[in-house]
């Protein structure tokens, strides 16, 4: 965030937090879901978000796995190993769950959930992207530990980050109507035990505005989140259905 702060001033803009005084739009944002929406009617804002379900909206051939939404009470109904997650908020850690006794009973039942086969994935990417296109990326990870690192920083990076262009053009061809404009993809290299090699798979989609920029070109990503969380009167008419209520 203080790489962000620094670029966004250095456009000349101000840069304050939410729970300063005297808060006015028009403005942008970049923070957490809750405070955002708290201050988005006040300050004009509207914030992009994908849609809860888009990941098991999509064909397997991007998934790589099963992926279904559900809610927390069908989580709690699984009797196998399942990778469960809250689509949007933090609401419970994102995480293999041996069957549904194992997750949290305090939840609420209707809490939204993504519930997916469990897969490995080598190295995970985030990647930013703007009008179905890559902004910036950034590895983030590799076989699960946090590993930052610049997409495209070497030689044999740079024929990942080809490899990954072709599996984004692909994906913004066949699904990039069901995407805000605005908006971070996370894909990962998913590995097959059926299959030498690897394949392309996306991980899930994020607001722009509340994701962690890793490694990514600062300034990419702030055309980014300025675009996903902006004021309201400088929504494009595609991106209408994509506000966050």
């Amino acid at each position: 965030m203080e790489l962000l702060a620094v670029e966004a001033a250095g456009r000349g803009m101000s840069v304050r937090a939410a729970e300063e005084p005297g808060l006015a739009g028009p403005a942008y944002w970049y923070g957490g879901p809750v405070a955002g929406a708290r201050l988005a009617d006040r300050l004009g804002l509207a914030l992009l978000e994908p849609a809860d379900g888009w990941l098991a909206e999509l064909p397997e051939e991007f998934t790589g796995r099963q992926v279904r939404a559900g809610t927390v009470a069908d989580a709690w109904a699984i009797d196998r190993p399942t990778f469960v997650k809250p689509p949007r908020d933090k609401s419970f850690p994102a995480d293999v769950y041996a069957d549904g006794s194992r997750l949290s009973s305090a939840l609420d039942p209707a809490t939204p959930v993504l519930l997916s086969d469990v897969v490995t994935f080598a190295a995970e990417y985030r990647l930013f992207l703007l009008d179905g296109r890559i902004a910036t990326a950034s590895r983030y990870a590799v076989f699960g530990r946090l590993d930052p690192r610049p997409l495209g920083a070497d030689r044999e990076d740079r024929a990942t980050a080809a490899e990954i262009t072709d599996f984004v053009e692909r994906l913004a061809a066949a699904a990039g109507h069901t995407l805000p404009s605005a908006v971070v993809v996370d894909v990962g290299q998913l590995l097959d035990q059926y299959r030498p090699g690897h394949r392309w798979a996306a991980v899930e989609a994020n607001m722009a505005w509340f994701s962690h920029a890793y490694a990514a070109d600062p300034a990419r990503v702030l055309d980014v989140v300025l675009r996903a969380a902006g004021p309201r009167e400088h929504v494009r008419p595609r991106d209408l259905a994509f506000e966050r209520r």
